[in-house]
C-alpha cells in the first residue's frame, strides 16, 4: 500500500480527533479505539499508534497511584495526569473523567470542574458517570463548551451503592430502562454514551437506539468504540483480569526479567562495561 493510500475501512486521519469525527465513524458504520494513559511517554507511544481517543481515567487511583477503589483520586490530581497527556499527543482527542466529589452536587459543580480540566489540563472533553438524573448536569457543560461523554451501566464511582463489580442491565426490563436513561442523556447533549460491564445483547440495542456513538467496555462488540485499561490489556497489572480484557502482551514479565538481569550484572560487575563510561 502506497504511503499516502487510506485504507479502505478508515477515514482519512483528521490533525486532531474531535467529537465530529467520532460522529462520523457512527454514522459511516467505521469504528474506534480508546485506551486510557496516564503520563506522556505512553500518551506519546498511544498517540503515535494511530489511537483515536485517550482517556484519562479516574483509574489512575488504582493503577499509578496505589488505590484499592477510583473514589479517592481529586480533581487536582487528575489535573495533573491530564496535563502529562495532552502534552504527549498531537492526534488523539483526549477524554478526562470527572472524579467522586467533583460533580454530584449541582450542574454548576460539574460544569466549574470541567472548565478546569480544559483550562488548566488542555483536555477536549469530559467523561462522567452517572444516569439521567445527570442530565442537566450534561446540558450545562456542553452549554458551556465542554463535550461530555456520559457514562452508564457499572459506574465503578457508585460501587458501593451498586454493591461491588456486577454486571448492570439485566432484568426483564432493563434494555428499555437503559434505553431511555443513555437517550435522555443523549437529548441533553452528551456526544457519546460509554456502557461499562452491560449484557452485550442490552448494549446493542442502546447503540441502535442512539444517533450518537456508544463506547463499551465489557459491553459486546455492537459499540461504536471500545475502551481498555493499558495495564490489564498490556499485562503490566498482576492479579485476576476482567473477563472482557484481552490482554495483548505481558509487559509485567518483561519488564521483570529486564530489572532482574540489570541487578545481575550490577552485582557482577559486567555493568557498566568500558563502553558505557567516559575517558578523560
Amino acid at each position: 500500500m502506497a504511503e499516502n493510500e487510506t485504507a479502505p475501512y478508515a477515514a482519512p486521519a483528521p490533525a486532531r480527533y474531535r467529537t465530529a469525527h467520532l460522529q462520523q465513524a457512527k454514522d459511516e458504520g467505521r469504528r474506534f479505539a480508546m485506551l486510557t494513559a496516564y503520563d506522556f511517554q505512553m500518551a506519546q507511544i498511544f498517540d503515535a499508534a494511530g489511537l483515536e481517543t485517550v482517556l484519562v481515567g479516574d483509574s489512575a487511583a488504582n493503577n499509578m497511584m496505589g488505590h484499592a477503589t477510583t473514589l479517592p483520586i481529586t480533581l487536582d490530581e487528575m489535573i495533573v495526569f491530564a496535563g502529562s497527556v495532552v502534552r504527549g499527543t498531537r492526534r488523539a482527542m483526549v477524554l478526562c473523567d470527572l472524579p467522586f466529589g467533583s460533580y454530584e452536587l449541582s450542574a454548576q459543580q460539574a460544569t466549574e470542574s470541567a472548565i478546569r480540566l480544559v483550562k488548566e489540563a488542555g483536555v477536549h472533553a469530559v467523561k462522567m458517570e452517572g444516569g439521567e438524573r445527570y442530565a442537566e448536569h450534561v446540558r450545562m457543560m456542553t452549554d458551556a463548551g465542554v463535550p461530555v461523554m456520559a457514562h452508564i451501566g457499572f459506574t465503578p464511582q457508585s460501587e458501593n451503592v451498586l454493591g461491588g463489580y456486577r454486571v448492570q442491565g439485566r432484568g426483564s426490563d432493563a434494555a428499555e430502562s437503559m434505553i431511555r436513561e443513555a437517550t435522555v442523556l443523549q437529548d441533553a447533549g452528551a456526544f457519546a454514551v460509554l456502557m461499562e460491564m452491560v449484557p452485550s445483547d442490552i448494549a446493542r440495542r442502546v447503540d441502535e437506539a442512539l444517533r450518537v456513538p456508544t463506547v463499551g467496555i465489557g459491553a459486546g462488540g455492537a459499540t461504536t468504540g471500545q475502551v481498555l485499561v493499558w495495564q490489564d490489556m498490556l499485562g503490566l497489572r498482576e492479579g485476576r483480569m476482567p473477563r472482557f480484557v484481552k490482554q495483548y502482551a505481558d509487559l509485567r514479565t518483561e519488564v521483570s526479567q529486564a530489572v532482574t538481569a540489570y541487578r545481575r550484572d550490577v552485582l557482577e560487575g559486567s555493568f557498566p562495561a568500558p563502553e558505557h563510561g567516559f575517558e578523560s
